[in-house]
């Protein structure tokens, strides 16, 4: 699934090309992606919309429209924004297209279909829950040690399953946790309650550093992702320990050993992450 650095790096690439652009017509293939309002309401009430803005919030995408309207896409696993030309060749698994007034394309492209779309107005953001419920952004000004030691004080489930939990921080998933836990050398099954004083700090510090480093190397091509011009990210390939099980340790050579943790696969390193049956 694309996570903050790679939705920033869609935003940024499609930022210069979108904004000023009307949607002249939509063509909705698979229109059960589309959640809100019904495909047919969403055809017409998009129809001759400008594009004013985009930014993200968490994993979301949203595109400020002319009227007050917001277009929100939500990739999930395998979703792609592309900007392309009217005459590039259509493939297989695009389910929608936006017809923009200089003749390119912002097509929609998703595998497995778990993708999904809204169009809203400004204040109708409450019927996106998922939306509305997202902890702050990791790399903005709420997002503080103080902050993380408040919102893991007392929690018994793992660090990776709070960590994953977006009502708490928006945007992080399996490859950015994992990563992050690593460099704060933390054991991904600890309990988050657990972590001491300096622990938070150092894992505060971890996860603003791997997703800015994320976003500066334009996000992680593993499987599916590209950003909005069609390109692969460079993160990849410098990842420390995600999709690594049993390769050596970029920082003490032990074998990196795989568990699943909070319903995820979770790489570490025993030695440098040290489960600490002490700390809990």
């Amino acid at each position: 699934m694309p996570e903050l650095p790679e939705v920033e790096t869609i935003k940024n690439t499609l930022l210069s090309k979108l904004v000023g652009r009307r949607i002249m017509k939509v063509t909705a293939t698979l229109p059960r992606l589309i959640k809100i309002p019904t495909p047919e309401k969403f055809v017409s009430l998009i129809k001759g919309k400008e594009i004013k803005h985009l930014f993200r919030r968490g994993k979301y995408l949203l595109l400020n429209l002319s009227g007050g309207y917001l277009l929100i896409f939500h990739l999930r696993m395998t979703g792609r924004l592309l900007y392309l030309p009217a005459d590039a060749p259509v493939v297989k698994h695009t389910h929608l297209i936006f017809h923009l007034d200089n003749g390119e394309q912002l097509r929609f492209h998703d595998l497995r279909t778990f993708g999904t779309i809204y169009l809203v107005q400004e204040g109708e953001l409450g019927l996106i829950r998922g939306l509305v419920t997202l902890g702050p952004e990791p790399l903005g000004p709420r997002f503080t040690p103080d902050y993380l030691r408040e919102v893991l004080a007392g929690r018994q489930t793992t660090i990776k399953g709070a960590l994953l939990n977006q009502e708490l921080l928006a945007g992080l998933g399996n490859i950015y946790v994992d990563e992050s836990l690593f460099r704060a050398g933390i054991h991904p099954a600890r309990r988050a309650g657990s972590l001491t004083g300096d622990e938070v700090f150092r894992l505060h510090r971890a996860i603003r550093s791997v997703l800015e480093e994320g976003i500066r190397y334009r996000g992680t091509s593993v499987r599916d992702y590209v950003d909005g011009e069609g390109k692969t990210g460079g993160f990849q390939e410098r990842l420390a320990v995600y999709g690594r099980r049993g390769q050596p340790c970029v920082k003490c050579g032990t074998p990196l050993e795989l568990a699943r943790i909070a319903g995820r696969g979770s790489v570490y390193c025993p030695r440098c992450q040290p489960f600490a049956a002490a700390a809990d």
